[in-house]
């Protein structure tokens, strides 16, 4: 047991029960497994020792600080112990007491000297766990050391009763040490081979139980009734498809084919349509709406923001306007209805508590849907047909997603890609532009604007660590738009931040849409939606806030027309990290690309954005582990098909 304060430091490391803690493993060992004499020690090594205290005293430094300074001998010598702020220890080591210490040779006013040593009273029978072996260095909080939670974790495993889950035949066929074994190499290893092996056993545990929810929702989801199974009628469905103002490429097809399939299925589609910047994805969305219209049941077309809600709104009653398919908007700030039935209402979350009669509906599309709470999901599919009923749902991201993630994170969902973009999209010039070169490069965008008729985004990173606009941000783009007019006199400017009111944000997307506005000053709040053909101009300042995945949707915001369009990103960093992470949106690769190499260099947070959308982080396995990822799917697959193991396996394990 720890007490209030303990638990809620605890917390922060995401420890809340014996079981975390036996799972918060180490992130680096002291290899304290060789001793030597004091005689030999030399600055620099790792000295391993038994003595006897010889003195120890409490000495104020000029500042008021105690320091610890003590000598410590065995057969062989001694030597000068020293420790900081810690007064409490004359009272433990006092002189004639036999000591264990562990530590880092070093030099104290001219001496060799043991500087910050673990240290553990030597008692019969009593095991060292600090200063002797393989030592483990956990991850930390402020009040909790590596020390504290060694303590802990070695009563823990004493308490805890760990059982096997996996049978015997899938640990030797895979080669996994059992979860015993695994737990103990991990905190107290022998070696750090068997503390490697330990890990990996760990890591397929927590990439496991991953898999194995992401299956129970799967097998979950298709017990529910398809509130419509649908007739699919191909005459009618290539009619439309032929109406279209433009042709379908290859992946969009193969998309339609994968979709039509499922709305012909007893149990309702739940599938992710993943999809690069302008790949075509709410065209897909209405092709399925369409096909609903010809059963005569109604869609729902879900967005994250009102200004994306306006844009398919927008793009729907162009498309269905030869066909009399009646199109609603509902969101936070308005809501357009034409007379009579509803056949499409797309909206915002809005769509959920707004009390809006859904007659019939038999098709939900929910675009960028990691933006969304899974409750949010649920209750959408809630004002479908009732219990064990639902619509069929498509949900869409243009976030790019590594293989890895969509193998784990949306292993309930069926996946289709759309690899290709539409015929005719140029690739969009993208520059790095150091700090010596703004000016310039502001210079150059100011005369491209007078030269090409054309207009520009000058997007400004949230401050904080955090995927939320706050008043700080607000008032950064703020500041920003207000020292851009100074600096563009004869240029139109228009500023946009998710705090504007509906009515002003309609304003200002109505006027840079219509040309009335040159640069349009804004937070990332223009992420997604926004698509104006005459916008050839992106500006991203302090870019190395964002992943690469999300710079690559900004810099989509152009490149929707026929001039040429180009990307200028700016930042402050003089890293050369940075400014290599950064380059690689200079090479003109994919939006998938980016996202592996995002990955791979930052974690999965910067593709989704900071601990937003309820993205797991992993604790122990890696994402880059590709060949764990699918040991863990395979051996989920088998044994959640077994009668009983899915209820055993989620009793826990310790």
């Amino acid at each position: 047991m720890v007490g209030p304060s303990y638990a809620l430091r605890l917390e922060k490391l995401g420890v809340t029960t014996l079981k975390d803690l036996l799972y918060h493993v180490p992130h680096r060992y002291l290899d304290f497994t060789l001793g030597s004499p004091i005689s030999l020690a030399q600055p620099g090594e790792i000295l391993a020792l038994k003595g006897k205290v010889v003195s120890i005293k409490n000495q104020y430094t000029k500042a008021g600080r105690k320091i610890q300074i003590g000598e410590v001998e065995d057969r062989s010598g001694k030597i000068t112990v020293v420790w900081f702020n810690q007064p409490f220890l004359i009272r433990t080591l006092y002189p004639g007491v036999e000591v264990s210490l562990a530590g880092k040779v070093g030099w104290f006013v001219n001496k060799k000297a043991l500087v910050s040593p673990e240290y553990e009273v030597v008692r019969q029978g009593k095991e060292k766990i600090h200063t002797s072996g393989l030592i483990p260095i956990y991850p930390e909080t402020s009040g909790l050391s590596s020390k504290w939670l060694r303590g802990r974790i070695r009563e823990s495993l004493l308490l805890a009763d760990i059982s096997e889950y996996l049978p015997e035949n899938i640990l030797k066929k895979e080669g996994l040490v059992p979860l015993k074994v695994a737990i103990s190499s991990v905190h107290s290893p022998q070696t750090l081979e068997a503390a490697e092996k330990g890990r990996q056993r760990l890591a397929f545990d927590e990439l496991f139980f991953l898999q194995l929810a992401s299956l129970g929702r799967k097998k979950a989801w298709q017990k529910n009734k398809a509130a419509h199974k649908f007739n699919v009628d191909e005459g009618e469905l290539q009619k439309f498809i032929g109406s279209l103002p433009f042709g379908l490429t290859g992946s969009q097809k193969q998309a339609v084919r994968e979709i039509a399939a499922d709305l012909k299925k007893d149990f309702p589609m739940s599938r992710l349509l993943e999809g690069d910047v302008g790949s075509g994805k709410t065209v897909v969305a209405a092709i399925a709406a369409f096909i609903s219209f010809l059963n005569g049941f109604q869609s729902i077309i879900m967005a994250p923001t009102q200004i994306l809600a306006s844009q398919h709104y927008q793009t729907l009653k162009e498309l269905f306007a030869p066909y009399k398919v009646r199109v609603s908007l509902i969101t936070g700030g308005a809501v357009k209805k034409e007379l009579g039935r509803t056949d499409i209402f797309v909206g915002t979350h809005a769509l959920i508590h707004k009390k809006t009669n859904f007659e019939n509906v038999g098709f939900v599309a929910i675009d960028e849907q990691q933006r969304f709470g899974v409750e949010q999901r649920e209750h959408l599919v809630k004002k479908g047909k009732g219990r064990g009923v639902s619509p069929h749902v498509l949900t869409m991201t243009a976030t790019p997603i590594p293989r890895t993630v969509a193998l784990t994170f949306y292993g309930d969902l069926d996946l289709s890609v759309l690899t290709e973009l539409p015929p005719g999209r140029k690739e969009i010039k993208t520059w790095i532009v150091p700090p010596v070169k703004r000016a310039k490069a502001l210079d150059w965008v100011q005369k491209e604007i007078g030269k090409q008729k054309s207009q520009a985004f000058i997007i400004c990173p949230f401050i904080e660590e955090s995927d939320k606009e706050t008043m700080q941000s607000v008032k950064a783009v703020t500041e920003e738009y207000r020292e851009l007019k100074k600096l563009f006199p004869k240029l139109k400017l228009g500023l946009m931040h998710g705090r504007l009111k509906t009515t002003q944000k309609d304003k200002v997307m109505s006027q840079f849409k219509e040309g009335e506005v040159d640069i349009l000053v804004a937070t990332p709040v223009v992420e997604v939606g926004i698509d104006v053909p005459n916008a050839t101009l992106m500006l991203i300042e302090g870019a190395e806030r964002f992943g690469l995945a999300q710079l690559h949707q900004l810099r989509g915001r152009v490149g929707r027309g026929k001039k040429e369009s180009y990307c200028l990103i700016f930042s402050e960093s003089a890293s050369p990290r940075v400014l290599a992470r950064l380059r690689a949106l200079e090479k003109g690769i994919s939006g998938f690309a980016l996202a592996e190499l995002d990955l791979k260099l930052r974690g999965p947070g910067e593709i989704f954005g900071t601990r937003q959308h309820g993205f797991p982080e992993l604790k122990i396995a890696s994402w880059q582990d590709v060949a764990l990822i699918t040991k863990a799917k395979k051996v989920a697959v088998v044994l959640s098909s077994k009668k009983g193991f899915v209820l055993a396996s989620q009793a826990g394990m310790v």
